[in-house]
Parts: structure tokens; sequence; C-alpha cells
């Protein structure tokens, strides 16, 4: 940990405005869906069907093992075709599930709703586990995972910051489904064992914060928090701390919080309601490499390529796209991959050429680290190959915010060297 404690925190121009009004457009596969088998990075699901069965939106695919053993539901009505290797956001091909789509949309329950007043949290937890929900933050971790045995929770923790530039996908769901954001709430408050809630949302969000607390005139256990508009302010550390002045080492729970993102408090509460799990998301497609940023309604399983020619096509030849937004995201270098069932943005930039100088050792990048670490001196160890320096720097608790590397005079990728420093201890632990 750095001895001074900068700001760690910066105001980033959001670019929020290319997507928070304009309208949510609908788009559609061309014909097939691939859905990812993968539960995890490293458990893939046990696949229920076979090739030629009719599924609808609704019928479970497949399910993964302990600990993610969580089910996969298809997000169309159609004819399962082959198993086929495709890449995934996490940077590799995987076996994604191949749903040929009939166009009908024809849904069938997957479980029975569940009255939240009456429910144990017993009960809400298997929900969770049921409806195969997954934290949409973008992490994609198995939600019941955090409420199978809460033990000293005093705060459930609603994130709906989203502070990364150009996403807006958290506070359009949020917009059209608010009703169910307090629902889910509570619903995860009463799994929490938590004796209150917070609903964290920037402080510049007026007319959604003021509409939410109108709906929780009679919900006195849930708050909402608003807090400053500076990255990384979702990151569920800052956020803790922003809201308790309290650190912890590992997880949230260790002082008494559980954090979930709003998407995810929304479709717990669309499982709990309807009988159904997610099949469609609301994605953010922006950036200056798209020629119309916008939301879509798209199911998940959608290619990328698919989704950025329904929406107009790029707006030059050479782009970077990156699954998430531009600072935490993954660049990748295909669109031949598909939304997720816990997607939140793909971020389309123009390449730009840059040259990097020498490091000036202004210490900027130490003293902007959200995570209190030394990145420049990671990054130096990773270039010596110095593995045992780099984990007494504790390069396992980057949590790749990108920062550094936003900070930086020099234009140094400080963030990607420090990737490359957490994938050495990685590769040396196996």
């Amino acid at each position: 940990m750095s001895l001074w404690i900068g700001p760690m925190r910066v105001h980033l121009n959001g670019h929020k405005e290319l997507t928070s009004h304009n309208e949510i457009v609908t788009v559609k596969p061309k014909g097939e869906v691939f859905i990812p088998l993968n539960v995890s990075m490293n458990h893939r699901a046990e696949v229920l069907v076979k090739e030629g069965d009719t599924v609808v939106v609704g019928t479970k695919l497949g399910i993964g093992p302990e600990p993610f053993a969580i089910p996969i539901y298809s997000p169309v009505s159609g004819v399962v075709g082959k198993v086929i290797q495709m890449m995934h956001p996490w940077l590799k091909p995987t076996d994604h599930l191949v749903i040929k789509d009939d166009g009908k949309y024809t849904f069938a329950r997957s479980f029975d709703p569940i009255d939240i007043e009456t429910a144990d949290r017993e009960t809400l937890v298997a929900m969770m586990k049921e409806a195969g929900l997954m934290g949409c933050g973008g992490a994609g971790f198995p939600t019941f995972m955090k409420y199978k045995n809460p033990q000293g929770i005093e705060t459930l923790i609603i994130n709906a910051v989203e502070c990364e530039p150009y996403i807006t996908a958290d506070y359009r769901t949020m917009k059209e489904f608010l009703d169910d954001l307090v629902y889910g709430t509570r619903a995860m408050l009463k799994a929490s064992t938590a004796k209150n809630a917070i609903i964290a949302i920037k402080k510049n969000k007026h007319e959604l914060c003021t509409k939410l607390q109108a709906l929780l005139v009679n919900t006195p256990e849930i708050k909402i928090f608003m807090t400053p508009d500076v990255y990384p302010m979702g990151w569920e550390r800052t956020l803790v701390y922003e809201y308790s002045k309290k650190r912890y080492d590992r997880l949230p729970s260790e002082v008494g919080f559980i954090v979930n993102n709003a998407t995810t408090a929304v479709s717990f509460a669309q499982a709990l309601r309807q009988g159904k799990p997610i099949g469609e998301k609301i994605v953010t497609i922006s950036g200056d490499g798209v020629k119309h940023p916008v939301n879509v309604r798209v199911p998940f399983g959608t290619k990328v390529s698919e989704i950025i020619e329904a929406i107009g096509g790029y707006s030059a030849e050479d782009v970077h796209i990156i699954a998430g937004g531009p600072m935490m995201g993954k660049t990748i270098t295909t669109d031949q991959f598909v939304i997720t069932s816990y997607a939140n943005a793909i971020t389309v930039l123009k390449a730009q050429k840059i040259d990097p100088l020498p490091c000036m050792r202004c210490g900027r990048c130490n003293d902007t680290c959200p995570a209190c670490l030394l990145p420049v001196r990671i990054n130096n160890a990773e270039e010596a190959k110095d593995l045992n320096l780099i984990e007494k720097l504790r390069a396992d608790q980057c949590i790749e915010c990108g920062l550094c590397s936003y900070i930086c005079p020099s234009k140094i990728d400080v963030t990607e060297g420090v990737r490359r420093a957490k994938r050495a201890l990685q590769l040396r632990k196996k």
C-alpha cells in the first residue's frame, strides 16, 4: 500500500449524453443465437438438451457444476443446434450452444413466481440460484453465493452508480423498470438478513432520484445514497468506503455489507414476479467508433456484429471493440462474439496511435490507484520478470480500473503491465 494516499478517484468525461435519453432500439438475432456454456472462467455447464430438440424462451439448456451450479436458459424459441467454439469476452474461445431462432419467442415459465411477503429467506436465495442470476454489472458472479450464509450483514448496497464512461444500460434499465428495482431490492434485503438497504446513485441523476424517492415513501428501510460523479465510485470497495468509511481485505461482508448491481435487482424482481430468467438485456453500444450510439434491447447470445450492423455500422475502418467500458473492459480483435446474460456494454472507439514517453516518476498513478497499490513499480517488476517483487507489491489486488494508464502524462499503458503481472502470478500458482 502507498505510504501517502492520494485522491484515489477522478472525475471523467462520461460521454453519457450519447445514449442516456435516445430511444432504446430492439435488435433481434439473424436466425441463430450462441449460448455461452461456461458459467465461470473454469466451470462449463452440463448440456441438458440435444441437437434437434425444440425449445422455448425459458427452456433449461444446461446447469453448471458445483459450486457454480446455476442453470442456463434459452433466450429464444427454436431448435437446438450443435456446440461450437467461439470467442468469449474473457478473451478466449469457449463452447457455445447454437439455437436456431424461429422468431416466435414462445415463452413458458421456467419456475413458479414467488411472493416476497410470504417467502422466507431460504426460498428467496434458492430462487436466485434457480433463476441463474449472475451479477449484471459485467462481472457475472453467481448472485446466490453472496446470500448463502450471510453473517453480520448490516446493510445491503444496490449499486446504481454506473461510473464507467459511455455506459448507461443500468440507468436506462432503472428508468424503465423502477418498480422492479424497488421490489428486487426488498427481496434482496430480506435474503441478506440486513436491517436496511441503500440504493447508491450519482447525485446528478435528479429526475430518477425524485421518482425513486416517491416509490420509497412507505419503505423506510430502503434509502437513496447519492454519490459524487467520480470514477471508480462504482467499484464496491470505493462505494463501501464512501458510505461507511470502512475498508476491508477481500469481501464487503467482512465489514457488514453485501453489494449487488441495480440491474441484478431488477432481474431478480422479474424472476420472482413472472417466473422467468434473464432472456434479453439492455446493453449500451457507444463510442466514437459507431455511427449511432444507442442502448439496445437484445436477446443474450446475439452476435455483436449483428447488433452493430442493425444500428448503422462502424464510423471508421480501424476501431477497437471493447467488451464493457473503456476503462475496465477488454479489447477484442473481432466482433464475432456474443452478448452474455450479464453484459452491460460494448464500447467501440476509433483506433489512435499513441507513442508513450519514458516514465517521469511523477507518482500520479500511485496517488490515484483506488486499491492503494504502486502500479508503476508493479509494471517495472513485470518488465524485469521479478515474480517475488510482483507478489510483494500485491499485484493480485489490482481491479484493472485503468486509472493508472488514464492519469499517466507519459501515456504508458501501466494497466496492461499490471495485468500481465497478475497473469504471471496466476501461472506460477498453477
